[in-house]
């Protein structure tokens, strides 16, 4: 009998998760931080977006320590992680047609910006609109996704495609349908999800590969120091006050 917990499993999963995806993803992860780094060069303006669960990695990049400082949340009322109540009202706003114009409309996002979107399933109409909305509008579009949720669920979007058809880049996180890792016989149903684990992951490894980009170009990344180290806070005002322009989150 194998003396391996559920918790020694869990983090066995990530692990592997992890190692597929650094090994896998490389060229896309540079791709995108190479558009990144481009946008950023051109002056453009980097926004991220994720609903329900998924938007805690578009959010753990966003006003971060040792983070691009130019990266802001999109974000849609009801949809941003699950702060709405009831909590399954935000599940419902991401089979909605039509929100993402009209949250595309109302935000500063415009040509020549990169926007991150991240749907773990990628079947629900407001990442897919998101998407292909972003793109016409001449707004550069990464994706965040598990490819496997094309293959196996049906699009909710009434065009029958995925997040992953309307990039410019694609992610793929390599989560098993279901986002559960463990199985166990006296547990009903499997459980365990690592989406967040791998999903930050990646978004943190862009983010790390935009940075040195932008260095190797010459220009001094934009990067944010953290506030409870000594003399953070005066290096961060400077990198308000030259990105001020580009910095939405703090108006």
């Amino acid at each position: 009998m194998s003396d391996r917990t559920p918790a020694d499993q869990f983090f066995d999963a990530a692990i592997g998760l992890l190692q597929r995806v650094r090994d896998e993803e490389a060229d896309a992860v540079t791709a995108a931080g190479a558009l990144l780094a481009d946008t950023v060069a051109a002056g453009g303006r980097l926004f991220a977006f994720g609903a329900g669960h998924s938007s805690l990695a578009a959010q753990d990049v966003v006003y971060r320590a040792g983070g691009l400082a130019l990266m802001n949340l999109l974000a849609v009322p009801g949809a941003v992680g699950v702060d709405v109540m009831p909590a399954t009202l935000g599940s419902a706003l991401e089979r909605v047609d039509g929100l993402a114009a009209a949250v595309l409309d109302s935000s500063p996002i415009r040509a020549g910006d990169a926007l991150v979107i991240v749907s773990l399933s990628g079947r629900n109409a407001l990442p897919v609109e998101m998407a292909m909305n972003a793109r016409a509008l001449g707004i550069k579009v990464i994706g965040v996704t598990s490819v496997a949720y094309a293959t196996r669920t049906s699009s909710r979007h009434t065009s029958g495609t995925y997040l992953k058809d309307h990039c410019d880049v694609v992610l793929d996180s390599k989560i098993a349908v279901g986002d559960a890792e463990l199985t166990l016989d006296t547990v009903p149903a499997p459980f365990a999800p690592a989406s967040t684990v791998v999903t930050s992951a990646l978004m943190q490894a862009v983010m790390a590969t935009a940075a040195s980009a932008l260095a190797d170009r010459g220009i001094e990344p934009p990067l944010l120091r953290s506030g409870n180290v000594d003399g953070g806070h005066d290096w961060n005002a400077r990198v308000f006050d030259q990105y001020a322009d580009r910095i939405f989150y703090r108006r």
